[in-house]
């Protein structure tokens, strides 16, 4: 009988928190947990560290804040990186960060179903292989773990080929082809300036108001300027500020069909969650032409498009940029922390902590900086509880751990 089958039949006890996902979120809590002396397991449903930047990314893509804004606890970014790493930069550095903490995921593994036992006052954690118990749950699979992709009427009737970001490479198979771009935030916006470089011509589509701020002025990053002014005035005030320097930079949006919000750019984001997009050059496109902005879709059709303005326009391919979403409401039972949507119902900076031992990381709309935030507050607190019921690191526990690593992985 091989030793995933007996994982199924014996439960196997964690002495340290369990940890679902392995991208940025999980292996900052995992870091901070090694660093303080306690033991703690991942489990990860892919084969790699950082799987949505690793296999859903396209290849053009870098980070949109500079790295000091990024960087997960406890290490730095390489001096030689560049203000805003790549895509290939970023992998680096989450993998020399597993390596430095000696973080081991346990990988393939998909978490089917968790639960709390009120019996055993355990967390017991169901994935395809087996059980796995522990005082502490830590649910790192963040805000972007399933692609959406909306209800568009006749999307189904569409010939060409429909894509989500979370497939889109690069503009090589668009070459030269008329493309419609579901959606306008930073993926949508650099996707139509990725197709331009292959001579595709984008039609991106915007519902709603939005606002764009130019990714740097002068030199400066335009979120380092707000959090540098945010410490000596006003929220008001410094987005009044923002939005005087994206004018001065980028011109009148509205006329290019992208209407700003009357809520500043930090206030929505603090209150909704929604990111300003920060320009890298599709604004001069748009301006040029080469990037067209249409109104709503009101129906997909064989060939192409109905918009609400009454327009009609035939599309070779269609990119849903439409974002993604918390994947928690399919696995874990508990419905008293999170809502129907799979995010915290109680707000940033207090929504990392639930009850009976769960905690959250990632999940707080404000990127690395939140995930961050979260990781050392979860560390500090499960230390707390988990060195007083065990003392200091004992060599049993290294052992636990790194057993069910290398049960699972050995092959």
């Amino acid at each position: 009988m091989s030793s995933c089958l007996e994982a199924e039949h014996s439960p196997i006890f964690v002495n340290g928190p369990i940890i679902v996902g392995a991208g940025p979120s999980g292996l900052s809590v995992a870091a901070c947990l090694s660093n303080r002396g306690v033991p703690s397991v991942i489990l990860e449903r892919t084969d790699c560290l950082a799987s949505l930047w690793q296999k859903r990314t396209y290849d053009r893509l870098k980070l949109h804040l500079p790295k000091h804004f990024c960087e997960l606890p406890l290490m730095k970014f390489p001096k030689n990186f560049p203000r805003y790493p790549s895509k290939q930069q970023f992998i680096s550095y989450i993998e020399s960060y597993a390596s430095r903490f000696n973080i081991k995921p346990v990988f393939n593994q998909t978490v089917e179903r968790a639960e709390f036992d009120v019996l055993s006052g355990l967390w017991k954690v169901k994935t395809q292989y087996g059980v796995y118990t522990s005082k502490w749950l830590v649910v790192a699979t963040g805000e972007n773990a399933e692609p959406v992709v909306p209800d568009i009427p006749g999307l189904k009737n569409f010939i060409g080929p429909v894509v989500h970001t979370s497939a889109y490479k690069s503009g090589l198979e668009f070459a030269n082809r008329k493309v419609l771009v579901v959606g306008c935030g930073n993926s949508g916006m650099e996707v139509c300036l990725d197709l331009c470089r292959y001579n595709a011509l984008p039609h991106m589509v915007v519902r709603n108001s939005l606002h764009v701020l130019p990714r740097d002025f002068f030199g400066l990053s335009s979120f380092g300027i707000a959090m540098r002014l945010l410490k000596w005035f006003p929220l008001k005030l410094v987005d009044n500020l923002l939005l005087l320097l994206a004018n001065s930079s980028l011109g009148n949006t509205d006329r290019l069909g992208l209407r700003r919000p009357k809520t500043g750019p930090i206030e929505l984001k603090n209150a909704t969650g929604k990111t300003p997009v920060l320009d890298v050059g599709a604004i001069s496109l748009i301006q040029s032409g080469q990037i067209r902005v249409t109104q709503a879709v009101k129906e997909i059709t064989k060939k192409g498009a109905k918009f609400v303005d009454g327009q009609e326009m035939e599309f070779k391919s269609i990119i849903l940029a439409t974002g993604y979403k918390s994947n928690v409401p399919d696995w874990l039972q508990e419905n008293s922390f999170f809502t129907k949507e799979g995010m915290p119902k109680t707000p940033f900076p207090n929504g990392w902590k639930g009850e009976n031992g769960l905690y959250v990381v990632g999940f707080t709309k404000r990127g690395l900086l939140g995930t961050a935030f979260d990781a050392v507050k979860i560390a500090e607190d499960i230390t707390d509880q988990w060195m007083k019921s065990n003392g200091p690191l004992s060599a049993s526990n290294i052992c636990s751990s790194c057993f069910i690593h290398f049960h699972f992985n050995k092959s």
